[in-house]
């Protein structure tokens, strides 16, 4: 079979490069969200939407585009017209105003531009420099303290004190018939994909603790909700938080209370945060997730003195839990230099790997014995494996023709090798597997159902830059990564299983339903319905969404508690 060639680069680009200065000058026009994502910048309160759709009966849409030539925004339904029926040239090219992306409007696909992706990796690059500040730079001291760190010790209760919580909550007892917390979400219309993404957050440890630890009480918040009808167009900026709603899920769910529980609330406020999303028609859960961590971030950092260490997921719960840090080598063929970047990240997106070694060059029988996967003898061959998917996101890949990359050194583009690992890890990792296949070539979008084997006790430290490194130069320790403190990572590790996310069905038409791991057993979620499954129900399920959470925590020895 042969290999697909690239597609041929779009001539209304070409065209709009030589009747226009280069699109580098967008820089200034782009913005990082605190998540990393780059979008256009824009007032908060303005919406942008749709002119042709005003007109009629709006339908919601994800894309909005914004036209270079004019600034008319416009959905993919109108993006041919308004490129058809503009009278000068170069109206072809607009910009997504949510993803900083480019879209052909006469072609109907997104385009790539090298000085516009430049644009982009400036603007990223910067929002990762750490903030300046005036104040004196803390003693030697006082910087030995703050890395300090102590063991964390778990909390055994004597018997006086587990009679006192068998009393008080039947459902905090070793001998409850379910765990604590675990309770069915009502399904308020296509809205699997938030019950299932809710469930996983409810059980995932160091936010759970956050959040009964009443580090984020609904009740003191400055942007605590207000009443709906007390509700005027002057705090409408500020009507709702996530984080308080949120709050209240979690004294919903660990009440003790076994019904199940409508977060109508909190669907509401979603739909304030992502007014474009705000319909009853099926979204994706992973970009649920991601939109919920962004916007709790947001609630909890406006309210709070922003940390100096805000770069460095420091700066509220979302980033300490979830947010790690990737590195991103890429190498010129000609000389050998090699350009590095760090950029956050609160997951990690896997392409699936079907175990087919020779598409990439590289033959590994190597059975993954130490993160305890099974054989594949005699399994079907369209089966994937996260130690696999894991190893092709860190692998080496010679990047096209079209994606050159400039090299200092040789002082022009050429031919380079691109490297993806992992920095820092995240207290909570999320795997993202990408099962929604859309190909720009073919015009088709597609669902890849094979099967997912992953281990429940993982260990992340084959896929660090540590690793990486050590593998590639040998035991050589450079300067520059001997004085970074966060190349040598003091975190575990090891890592722990406790909530899946799967999506069954079609592509158009799909169920999401998440299994939590407590107490050594699993649970479906599948909205209101919480039943107990066998492991073997787990494994063979269409995973989506993987969460692991570190098997030993560290916390930092300081004098007082740290403002969070």
């Amino acid at each position: 079979m042969s290999t697909p060639s690239a597609p041929p680069p779009c001539p209304h680009l070409a065209a709009h490069r030589l009747s226009s200065r280069p699109l580098r000058f967008l820089r200034r026009c782009l913005r990082v969200r605190p998540l990393g994502r780059p979008e256009i910048r824009r007032d908060p309160r303005e919406l942008p939407r749709c002119s042709p759709c005003a007109a009629a009966a709006p339908s919601p849409t994800s894309r909005l585009y914004a036209c270079l030539s004019c600034a008319a925004v416009f959905c993919p339904s109108h993006a041919a017209s308004h490129a058809s029926a503009s009278a000068g040239p170069g109206h072809q090219i607009a910009v997504d105003v949510d993803r900083a992306e480019l879209f052909c409007a006469a072609c109907g696909d997104q385009v790539y531009d090298p000085d516009f992706d430049h644009a982009v990796f400036l603007a990223q690059s910067s929002s990762l420099l750490p903030s300046t500040s005036t104040s004196a730079s803390p003693s030697p001291s006082a910087a030995l303290r703050k890395r300090r760190r102590v063991d964390y010790r778990a909390w055994a209760p004597d018997p006086a004190e587990f009679a006192l919580m068998s009393s008080a909550d039947p459902t905090t007892s070793a001998s409850a018939a379910a765990p604590a917390g675990l309770r069915g979400l009502n399904n308020l219309g296509n809205t699997c994909f938030m019950n299932s993404v809710l469930q996983a957050l409810l059980h995932a440890p160091p936010l759970r603790n956050y959040f009964l630890g009443d580090r984020h009480n609904r009740f003191l918040c400055p942007r605590r909700t207000p009443v709906r009808h007390r509700a005027t167009d002057a705090d409408a900026a500020r009507v709702a938080c996530l984080a308080c709603d949120l709050d209240e899920i979690y004294s919903a769910a660990f009440s003790g209370e076994r019904m199940p529980y409508s977060p109508a609330k909190f669907l509401y406020s979603w739909w304030q945060h992502a007014s474009n999303l705000a319909s009853y028609e099926q979204q994706d859960a992973h970009e649920f997730f991601i939109s919920i961590l962004d916007h709790i971030h947001e609630n909890i950092k406006d309210d709070q003195q922003k940390s100096h260490a805000q770069g460095h997921g420091d700066c509220c719960i979302a980033h300490r839990v979830f947010s790690g840090i990737l590195r991103s080598d890429v190498t010129c063929t000609s000389c050998g230099f090699t350009s590095t970047t760090f950029e956050p990240c609160m997951d990690i997106s896997l392409d699936m790997d079907t175990g087919d070694n020779s598409s990439f060059g590289v033959a590994n029988t190597k059975p993954h014995v130490r993160n305890g996967e099974r054989g594949l003898a005699g399994v079907n061959s369209k089966v994937s494996t996260l130690m696999r998917c894991l190893e092709r996101f860190t692998r080496s890949e010679r990047l096209d023709a079209e994606q050159k990359f400039f090299c200092e050194h040789c002082n022009e583009r050429q031919e380079s090798l691109k490297q993806m690992s992992i920095r820092r890890l995240p207290l909570v990792s999320c795997f993202h597997i990408k099962r929604f296949e859309h190909s720009s070539v073919k015009k088709v979008s597609r669902k890849v159902d094979h099967c997912l084997q992953f281990p429940f006790s993982l260990d992340m430290a084959p896929y660090l830059s540590s690793s990486i490194l050590r593998s590639r130069y040998g035991n050589r320790i450079f300067p520059a990564e001997a004085s970074d403190a966060d190349a040598v990572s003091e975190l575990s590790s090891e890592f722990e299983i406790f909530a899946v996310i799967t999506h069954s069905g079609k592509l158009e038409a799909g169920h999401y339903v998440t299994y939590l791991r407590l107490n050594n057993h699993w649970y479906k979620c599948d909205d209101a319905w919480v039943t107990r499954v066998e492991e073997h129900t787990v494994r063979t399920s269409q995973a989506y969404m993987l969460f692991y959470v570190q098997k030993t925590l560290y916390y930092k020895a300081c004098e007082r508690a740290a403002t969070v």
